[in-house]
This record gives structure tokens, C-alpha cells and sequence, in this order.
């Protein structure tokens, strides 16, 4: 049995009757712009709760805490990351002292939530002082300030000491960038909670080594000249 040939020419298919198959159109042809295939539910993670981190009672992770090798792996991670966006040590210090004042404003907030209604409002710069030296550096590294001096001869300054900050523990600094301190990371979360406590100052961390602590740190602490004003009409005197 053979194959007999069509007895009519074959015609291609035109989506227009009018025009015939080789023959130019004067017109554009549409594109039709076609939808992404939709996002299947399967292949996004939830949680097995559906809850996120904001979900999470602030109270019930009030005494816990972080292991010095994850903080050491991600403030040296963090130390690499400004490093390669400044081109000299004021402006890795600078960098450091941006994050950690970020911090210092969402820490303030998250303590006062905590104490609830018993959170007192500091209004003298020895009170705000101490609570910085307690409060706060007992919850950032589960203990005290080693010490907290005023200057002999400024009125405005103050000194927030640390034996041994725990964030230059595990950090090696080359000798060509050996005046650096990366407590200035440090040194911006204490002028935040400075600032949202309306105490405006300036915090700068300088390295002051000793025999017994190599590592010694002092947080220069100066006052805003509203803040000294402020200080005398409370005591009583003339500012």
C-alpha cells in the first residue's frame, strides 16, 4: 500500500486569515508577556509552630545566654566586614561605635521593659552612671564595671573601667594597626544608652595597659554642657 500525495497545496496556520504565509506585515506582532509559574506553599520553610523570634516572651530569655565562641565568631566576622569599608583606625572605630550604638538603643528599651512599672528614670548623672555599670554590663557580659571614676580636672568627664572587655579577647590586632581597640563597639552601645536616657555625650574607648591588665580599657565619658546645667539646678546650685 503507497501513500498517495495531497491534492490540495498544504497552507501553514496564520493567527491572521487575512495575511498569507510569506507575506510581510505592516504591523508589529504583540508579545504576550507570560505570568511566573506561581510559588508553591511546599517549598517555603515556616516554622513548626508558625511563630517567629517577635512571637517570643521578652522575660523568658532574660537570664540566658550566649557562648563566647559564637560572639567571638561573629564580632570578628563583624570587625572583617568594616574593615574592608574604612581606610584607617578612627574610621574602623568610628564604624565599630555606629554598630554598637544601635544596640545600646534597643538594649535601653528592652531593660525598661523588663523592670515594667518599678523602672525608675534617672535624672542625676551619677545615678545614670551607675546603672551603665550594673545594670547594663552585668546583662551585656554577666558582670560588673571594673571600676567608675570621675576626672580630676574636667567636670564633664567621667571613666567607665574594664579590666579585661571581653570583646578584644579573642581578637588579634596587627602591629601596623596596634592602636586600635575594638571597644569602641563597646563605647557606642554606652553613649546610646546615654543619649535615650537624655544624658547626650560623647563615648570613646582608650587602651590603658597595665602590668597586672595588659588589656585594660578605660570609656571616656563626656558630658554635653546642657547635661553639666542640668546637674547644678538639681543640686541647687547655679549652673
Amino acid at each position: 500500500m503507497s501513500l498517495q500525495p495531497p491534492t490540495s497545496p498544504f497552507v501553514p496556520f496564520s493567527p491572521n486569515p487575512a495575511l498569507q504565509p510569506g507575506t510581510p506585515s505592516s504591523t508589529t506582532p504583540l508579545s504576550i508577556a507570560q505570568k511566573p509559574p506561581p510559588v508553591s506553599s511546599a517549598s517555603l520553610r515556616y516554622a513548626s509552630t508558625r511563630r517567629s523570634i517577635y512571637d517570643r516572651n521578652l522575660n523568658r530569655t532574660q537570664r540566658a545566654e550566649l557562648s563566647k565562641a559564637s560572639f567571638a565568631f561573629l564580632f570578628g566576622e563583624m570587625i572583617q566586614y568594616a574593615q574592608k569599608r574604612v581606610s584607617g583606625i578612627q574610621d574602623l572605630e568610628k564604624k565599630l561605635n555606629i554598630q554598637g550604638y544601635s544596640i545600646g538603643q534597643r538594649l535601653l528599651e528592652l531593660l525598661l521593659f523588663r523592670e515594667g512599672r518599678s523602672a525608675k528614670r534617672e535624672t542625676r548623672i551619677l545615678g545614670i552612671l551607675q546603672f551603665i555599670a550594673q545594670t547594663v554590663y552585668r546583662h551585656l557580659f554577666n558582670k560588673p564595671a571594673d571600676g567608675l571614676e570621675r576626672s580630676h580636672d574636667k567636670d564633664d568627664e567621667y571613666m567607665l573601667i574594664d579590666h579585661e572587655p571581653v570583646v578584644n579577647t579573642y581578637i588579634s590586632v596587627p602591629k601596623e594597626i596596634s592602636l586600635l581597640n575594638c571597644a569602641a563597639f563597646v563605647a557606642g552601645i554606652i553613649e546610646a544608652v546615654l543619649d535615650g536616657s537624655l544624658f547626650p555625650a560623647r563615648v570613646t574607648a582608650h587602651s590603658t595597659p597595665t602590668d597586672q591588665y595588659p588589656g585594660r580599657t578605660v570609656y571616656l565619658i563626656k558630658f554635653e554642657e546642657s547635661v553639666l546645667e542640668r546637674e547644678a539646678m538639681l543640686a541647687g546650685g547655679k549652673p
